[in-house]
């Protein structure tokens, strides 16, 4: 489900800067990635925007903590409470020159207007959106200088111009039902005396 979440956005995002004439022939698209490989170069191609993956958390406020019962196909199902998980995603760019330098930044402005515009994502409103996630919220983080030079300390690249994004709320659940019964056909009533 992670990775369905954001690729979704990384497509609506691409969407949005082709209708902005801004992505012509694979040059500022969104590409999902890690920034840097093993051996430290980047990962991600130049004059483009990359999408990590910083941290994920569990979303511990709108945690439920009891399991669901249901019935399927005629037997009692439990299941697990739903993991509700909050992903904190960072977007860079990363100019091959000098001179493309504004360019990269024309590409974070549009970002930083799309979601402005456009912070809730909800399967009725965008068909591309998987059906099993019922809501995204977009959120800018605002990191202090300090914070951002730990992120890329530990993500073992070298700045970029980047803005960082909270997104609620991705909903995982294991299919698989922690115990099946028999469903309840009848029910009895018994007197004691006293």
């Amino acid at each position: 489900m992670l990775d369905t979440a954001i690729k979704f956005l990384a497509d609506e995002v691409n969407t949005h800067l082709k209708k902005r004439a801004l992505s012509a022939s694979g040059v500022g698209e969104v590409i999902t990635g890690q920034i840097v490989d093993d051996a430290g170069k980047w990962a991600i191609a130049a004059d483009n925007i990359g999408l990590t993956l910083v941290n994920i958390e569990e979303d511990r406020i709108m945690r439920s903590q009891l399991p669901e019962f249901a019935y399927v196909n005629g037997s009692h199902v439990v299941l697990q409470p739903e993991l509700k998980l909050n992903l904190s995603l960072l977007f860079h760019t990363r100019p091959s020159t000098a001179d493309k330098y504004e360019q990269s930044l024309r590409f974070l402005s549009n970002l930083l207007t799309f979601f402005q515009a456009h912070s809730v994502f909800t399967s009725d409103e965008y068909p591309g959106l998987d059906p099993r996630i019922d809501k995204l919220v977009v959120e800018m983080l605002a990191l202090s200088t300090e914070q951002l030079n730990q992120m890329w300390a530990y993500l073992g690249g070298k700045y970029l111009p980047s803005v960082a994004y909270r997104v609620r709320i991705v909903v995982l659940r294991d299919v698989e039902p922690q115990g099946i019964g028999k469903p309840v056909t009848s029910i009895e009533t018994v007197l004691h005396d006293k």
